[in-house]
């Protein structure tokens, strides 16, 4: 395949794997970018600078591929440092996920490393390409993790936001295989961005448990918390989710809020596989997930599921 998006990070495939917070490493990473698409290690969800270059030099010495950094701003800390090791080490792509982009996509501004920008408004978007992004990606309301406040579904977001920009968009959200691709890209996009799909991959050091959810799991069966607090989160359900949703119920301020949705209870969850003491972010797409495949064939059965879909719109616009 051949857009912008394929063209600005030097890729096969217009596929993006997504920041996975205490996911995304090496392994996953180098599987996705070495199967045509773009991998990222997740850099917030390191306790130090020294463990992001540590994880940047695993991920080089397995792939000869283009590979991007994930920063989540406004994650109770500093990124300063952060976006100075990725810079040093000369990752190809860098993106900037929550919080205001600002500073950091000025720091960028005379560097040679790509800046991507997840997006869930027209005016995030805008703003994100007048201080030099790259390209967005666009999630929709469908999405796993955090979402934005708009509630906007990716079938309408994309085209908005493809419209209100010039710079490539990535969508995001609701995406888990080649039909989706195609869907994306008859929107206008150029690319997509998937996170809940690649949870489900073998290379993912995701627990068993958390897999086997997604994979029994329904497009119905997310719930999203935070809304309370105006930071809006889709995640599976389990005792502990009911629990922060009863705590926002009665009016919790977000300090009260916190020990309920620290990043430990996400990791007992998503690595420790205790699903009941804690949250694990998903989308609605896996509704679409059956299986727990290797990186490379998912990316073999989205292709060829592109191709059958191309075929097929192609038999019924001639008929």
């Amino acid at each position: 395949m051949r857009t912008r998006i394929t063209e600005l990070f030097n890729i096969s495939y217009p596929i993006i794997q997504g920041g996975l917070a205490n996911l995304a490493y090496a392994e996953l990473a180098a599987a996705v970018s070495n199967a045509g698409g773009l991998g990222q290690i997740t850099a917030t969800s390191l306790p130090s600078t020294a463990h992001l270059r540590e994880e940047i030099r695993k991920t080089k010495a397995l792939t000869e591929h283009p590979f991007g950094v994930n920063i989540a701003i406004g994650q109770h800390r500093s990124v300063d440092e952060l976006v100075e090791v990725a810079v040093e080490e000369g990752v190809a792509a860098i993106s900037l996920t929550g919080g205001n982009p600002e500073p950091i996509l000025r720091r960028l501004q005379d560097v040679s490393i790509k800046k991507l920008v997840l997006v869930s408004a027209v005016r995030q978007a805008q703003k994100a390409e007048s201080l030099g992004a790259d390209a967005v990606m666009a999630v929709g309301q469908e999405g796993g993790g955090h979402i934005g406040r708009g509630d906007t579904g990716t079938i309408v977001l994309v085209p908005r936001v493809v419209e209100s920009v010039r710079i490539p968009v990535i969508a995001s959200g609701g995406i888990a295989d080649g039909r989706g691709l195609m869907a994306a890209l008859a929107l206008g996009a150029e690319g997509i961005e998937m996170g809940t799909r690649f949870v489900a991959t073998k290379e993912c050091i995701a627990h068993p448990a958390y897999k086997e959810a997604l994979v029994q799991g329904q497009e119905t069966d997310t719930i999203v918390i935070k809304r309370s607090i105006g930071a809006p989160g889709r995640v599976l359900p389990s005792p502990w989710v009911d629990r922060i949703l009863d705590e926002e119920a009665k009016g919790t301020t977000p300090e009260q809020l916190w020990p309920y949705i620290t990043g430990e209870r996400n990791r007992r969850a998503i690595l420790e596989g205790h699903m009941d003491e804690g949250f694990a972010w998903a989308g609605q797409s896996m509704g679409l997930i059956q299986s727990v495949p290797s990186v490379a064939e998912l990316f073999d059965q989205m292709v060829r599921d592109a191709e059958g879909m191309l075929n097929q719109l192609n038999r019924m616009m001639s008929s």
